[in-house]
């Protein structure tokens, strides 16, 4: 793992990267890989990955999101993550419509949604949000409103999310 971090830190190939990031995604997909979790956090990992959603080329900003959305299961490390809530959003809102991208943005959003912790940095996107629930395909409005519905139970994002403009 420590290995993989240094090679996301030393490459600019994309293709290698996405290879490592794909690798670490792989590592904390499952629930057995908490030590895995804990190692990434605990070398950096999740500001090396993080910093990678901000890649001029879109399958390492995918497989960045895919990662990170993997490492948010924990506590920990969503504390972590919640610095890059901002640029996940922009990246949804940017990304081609129905794109895998735009569903791992949404994805990591659904998970770092499920408490309220993180409702405020996610409150701006609610008309991104309410337009790709209305575009969108079937697995874009899933993934809407997986969104919405954890924000709806925080009463909190109730004026938000009725005075949202589509």
């Amino acid at each position: 793992l420590q290995k993989l971090i240094h090679l996301l830190q030393a490459t600019d190939d994309p293709l290698i990267q996405e290879q490592a990031l794909i690798t670490l995604s792989n590592s904390a997909a499952f629930s057995v890989n908490q030590a895995s979790i804990d190692i990434i956090r605990n070398l950096n990992g999740l500001s090396v990955i993080g910093g990678m959603i901000s890649s001029g080329v879109p399958k390492v900003k995918e497989k960045a999101l895919n990662a990170l959305n993997n490492l948010s299961m924990n506590i920990k490390n969503q504390e972590k993550i919640q610095v890059y809530i901002p640029q996940v959003c922009r990246n949804i809102e940017s990304a081609s419509l129905n794109s895998d991208l735009q569903l791992a943005g949404l994805r990591l959003l659904t998970n770092m949604s499920v408490t309220s912790d993180y409702h405020q940095e996610i409150l701006h996107s609610i008309p991104c949000f309410l337009h790709l629930l209305s575009e969108g395909t079937e697995r874009t409005q899933i993934q809407v409103l997986k969104i919405l519905v954890n924000l709806s139970a925080n009463p909190a994002m109730t004026r938000h999310l009725l005075r949202a403009q589509v």
